[in-house]
């Protein structure tokens, strides 16, 4: 008898063989899915128990730069960082708007991490340019009219500045319109315009009203600037103005485009 012919076999073939089986997940590829699991979660307990438990991470020193006027030790002290808390969870921001707070004085600070254990403060201290005597005592103001320290003595090279407003008539009115601090900026605005050659003689800047401002030079010297306003106009007329008349002892910029010059 004749056996199965070759399309027979292939159909007995394909009818044993049956659909592809789905991929099953063995037992030794999910064993390595639970241990990858359990290895990232004892990372992420190791992780955050080495930044907020153990010790090693822990605010231990506390470093500051920048000083010139203040002391470290002022600066450590008004910030008074956490030592011994975990590094991770000191508040920078916290610590910035302290020091601002308790230290006027300063201008800029930077609060950083020092892994592993410290804390570095960076200052920027406040310059004085005018200095306003108040009884026997000193406010030291800086180039954008904030008053931020009272000293005993004056620092040296910074001019006085005078604040003589008048109290009656047109002056008046001038002193209602800009107050007290409104008169600081102006006289500090005229500061910072003053050519370098003029701003080393600066013994006085007094201000009476907004556009009645005027300094005081070495050698009884005088100059009638006005107001702020064409600030560095004025700086170079009065340098051409002191070229000029070398031997004079008052200038009037105050108008820049009719400058004036008397006394000898």
């Amino acid at each position: 008898m004749a056996g199965p012919t070759t399309a027979e076999r292939g159909v007995r073939q394909q009818k044993s063989s049956g659909p592809p089986r789905a991929r099953r997940f063995g037992p030794p590829r999910l064993r390595t899915i639970i241990i990858l699991v359990i290895a990232l979660v004892f990372a992420a307990g190791g992780t955050v128990w080495l930044l907020y438990g153990s010790n090693w991470t822990r605010v231990e020193n506390v470093s500051v730069s920048g000083t010139r006027v203040l002391t470290p030790a002022q600066v450590r002290e008004a910030a008074d960082v956490p030592v011994g808390d975990p590094l991770v969870s000191v508040d920078t921001g916290a610590l910035e708007a302290r020091l601002r707070r308790e230290l006027p004085r300063i201008d800029e600070v930077g609060v950083e991490r020092s892994w592993p254990h410290g804390i570095v403060l960076k200052v920027t201290e406040r310059t004085p340019v005018l200095i306003a005597q108040k009884g026997r005592k000193f406010v030291e103001v800086d180039d954008e009219g904030v008053r931020f320290a009272t000293v005993s003595r004056a620092p040296k090279g910074v001019p006085a500045l005078k604040l003589e407003p008048a109290r009656s008539g047109t002056t008046a009115a001038s002193l209602r319109r800009f107050d007290e601090d409104r008169l600081v900026r102006e006289a500090v605005r005229v500061a910072g315009r003053l050519p370098d050659a003029v701003a080393k003689d600066v013994r006085v800047v007094k201000v009476r009203t907004y556009d009645d401002i005027s300094l005081e030079l070495s050698g009884d010297r005088t100059v009638a600037w006005g107001s702020g306003e064409l600030g560095s106009r004025k700086a170079r007329v009065l340098t051409a103005l002191m070229k000029a008349t070398p031997d004079a002892r008052h200038f009037d910029v105050s108008v820049p485009t009719a400058p004036a010059s008397s006394g000898s």
